[in-house]
């Protein structure tokens, strides 16, 4: 480790070039906002798509039908659902969406029964503006989701209109779960009359499992009670119907990680080059110094820090304004009336600087050992 009484000296080997330096620090900045960016991507498809043991939620979907326009189902059906054994609740559910195609911008209502809404949902929900009373006292209110409302810039008391459904601002509401951030809660019976007039007709049941390792077993009871019915289904997990609905998009996603690669490959040339342009021209300074007593190995461990502390100042503005653009953007990506978050937070900064750190350290590691290794001769000789 370098000591902090020679921060001094390599904060002036660096802005001595100061054209070459803040090149290299904006090049770096630029590299860390995409590598940011993309890995804000792939934790969101992760979280929105990873099972894990705990989850005990089915949707009922109709069979070899994806997007919601294309999707009835009898509202009926909820009955014979929750006969079958193991289920704990079934929840019928009218979905419509201003686009079925993959985008930034897309408007999800979910029509619920008011009493089922009021007694599964209202209790894992955050509730940060406006009420539930709100909700259940007009047909046509709506419980925003906070990305959804930041986004649209709405808040309680508003109107607004989005695939042919006029609805009221009811309350806005934070949830863990990545499909309640970007949706539109409202009454079941008004969505059916104002999406398609036909009541009795839904997209989905959500159905909760008593036990999560009979989630399996549940999904098969359901499709074989419905397999030679007129409207048969197709259930799976919850996580499971986004990975499928969304399975395009998420290899899009997985393509982003050879580009995030690129992206610190990019970074350790920046910062290599600048080192070893750096450390060419300072080889008579270098004589200078070891005739004052500083020693090979010191030289290099200058020239690695000085290397990290480009790096870092670079990665810290680029992924600062990463944080800031996804945070205060309320980007989410959506497909089918299903969203997949763009998640990033302050671990994924934390871990961003560690990257930085670490390339930085790497890059400048040839230049100091070859700095290191040549005599004080020879670079009095190479001036």
């Amino acid at each position: 480790m370098t000591h902090p009484r020679y921060i001094p000296l390599i904060l002036k080997q660096i802005y001595r070039h100061p054209a070459r330096s803040l090149l290299t620090i904006a090049g770096i900045a630029v590299v860390m906002f995409l590598f940011i960016a993309i890995s804000a991507m792939q934790s969101g498809a992760q979280t929105a798509t990873q099972a894990s043991a705990e989850d005990n939620t089915l949707v009922v979907y109709r069979e070899d039908r994806f997007c919601p326009f294309t999707s009835r189902l009898p509202e009926y059906y909820v009955d014979k659902i929750q006969d079958i054994p193991n289920v704990k609740s079934a929840i019928p559910m009218k979905i419509v969406v201003n686009n079925c195609r993959a985008s930034l911008d897309v408007v999800t209502f979910r029509g619920v029964p008011k009493n089922q809404f009021i007694k599964n949902y209202i209790p894992n929900l955050n509730i940060i503006d406006g009420s539930a009373q709100n909700w259940e006292k007009r047909s046509d209110a709506a419980l925003l989701g906070q990305t959804l409302a930041k986004r649209r810039k709405l808040n309680v008391g508003d109107r607004f209109d989005a695939a042919g459904v006029t609805a009221y601002v009811a309350g806005i509401i934070d949830s863990d779960q990545p499909q309640d951030q970007n949706v539109a809660y409202v009454h079941l019976d008004f969505l059916q009359q104002t999406a398609d007039k036909k009541l009795g007709v839904v997209t989905q049941f959500n159905v909760t499992v008593k036990d999560p390792q009979q989630l399996d077993k549940v999904a098969d009871d359901i499709d074989q009670l419905f397999k030679s019915a007129e409207y048969p289904t197709a259930t799976r997990s919850e996580k499971a119907f986004v990975a499928q609905v969304a399975a395009d998009m998420l290899e899009l996603i997985d393509f982003t990680q050879y580009l995030a690669y690129g992206c610190l490959f990019a970074v350790l040339a920046l910062i290599a080059n600048a080192i070893i342009l750096s450390v060419q021209g300072r080889i008579k300074e270098h004589a200078i110094l070891q005739t004052l007593g500083f020693r090979g190995p010191l030289i290099g461990r200058l020239i690695i820090t000085e290397g990290i502390i480009l790096s870092l100042i670079g990665a810290a503005i680029g992924m600062a304004a990463a944080l800031i653009t996804i945070r205060y953007s309320q980007f989410s990506l959506s497909v089918d009336g299903l969203s997949i978050p763009i998640n990033a937070n302050l671990n994924l900064f934390l871990t961003g600087l560690l990257i930085a750190v670490t390339l930085g350290a790497l890059a400048g590691l040839v230049p100091a050992v070859q700095a290191a290794r040549r005599p004080i001769a020879h670079c009095f000789r190479a001036v």
